[in-house]
């Protein structure tokens, strides 16, 4: 729709004609929000992530025209050419393995989907992007307000994610890559290389990066290197424990040895 796709596959790069500069992506969006209500915005505050805003949308900034969704002329996008939808796109990127793929239907309930409009800038047009709603207006859009529409998506998509993999399907769909440790394994030597979840440190979106929880050692560390941009908000405090619960036979026992430091073969006195 706003971004050419050419295939599940693709890399980032390949998608947007070079690598995207989220820094100014970013920067255009804050300056974008805090025009319009400067009050409410908040900034993410990270050592590794560029700050932005998360007020609510403002149509305002975009043109004026009437919602994807309502129009008659609106169409799916990848009918002709092009069979790969936008979450499999989005969830097949370099980095993205985390995320697993959300039924449309749960993104059509309204329900499902209570309260986001207030955070994500350009919720409409980013919901559109992610169902794949095309429309003949996406060509009025400026290169940069492609680039913070599909910025936004990328947040409301996370957002709904998290939401989701409380479901039963949703859960399903993380015991597969649970299994197949696509999360990444716990790096304590005494947990075995036991296969980790993914978890936030804050349901707040922007507070915090993704982290993995080994239920063995019920500890938290780092994933790797690719994956340690990703926001923890859209993964949430909640997952791993209550995935563990519905799975009780997937938590393994708690390790049964620990590290004794030793000097010359004699254990370190403990004031």
């Amino acid at each position: 729709m706003y971004k050419e796709r050419n295939g599940g596959g693709s890399s980032r790069s390949e998608i947007l004609g070079g690598a995207i500069d989220r820094k100014r992506i970013n920067d255009a969006l804050n300056k974008k929000l805090e025009k319009s209500s400067p009050s409410t915005s908040r900034a993410f505050v990270s050592k590794d992530k560029d700050p932005f805003s998360l007020t609510s949308t403002a149509k305002s900034q975009l043109p004026d025209v009437e919602s994807d969704t309502d129009s008659e002329g609106s169409d799916v996008s990848g009918s002709e050419g092009d069979d790969t939808s936008w979450i499999s796109w989005f969830c097949n990127l370099r980095g993205n393995d985390f995320f697993c793929e959300v039924d449309e239907d749960y993104i059509q309930d309204d329900f499902n989907l209570c309260g986001l409009s207030g955070q994500v800038p350009y919720y409409d047009y980013a919901l559109d992007l992610i169902l794949d709603v095309e429309s003949s207006n996406s060509e009025m859009f400026t290169e940069e307000q492609n680039e913070m529409v599909e910025s936004a998506a990328e947040m409301l998509y996370g957002l709904i994610h998290v939401r989701y993999i409380l479901t039963t399907k949703g859960m399903t769909a993380m015991t597969d890559k649970y299994k197949n440790c696509d999360f990444g394994r716990c790096p304590r030597v005494f947990c075995c290389g036991q296969s980790c979840l993914p978890v936030g440190q804050s349901d707040v979106p922007r507070s915090s990066t993704v982290k993995i929880y080994c239920p063995k050692c019920e500890d938290i560390s780092y994933p790797r290197s690719k994956f340690q941009d990703i926001d923890g908000a859209y993964f949430g405090t909640t997952f791993p424990h209550l995935f563990l619960m519905t799975y009780g036979n997937l938590k393994p026992q708690k390790p049964t040895q620990n590290y004794v430091p030793r000097i010359f073969g004699f254990k370190v006195h403990k004031p």
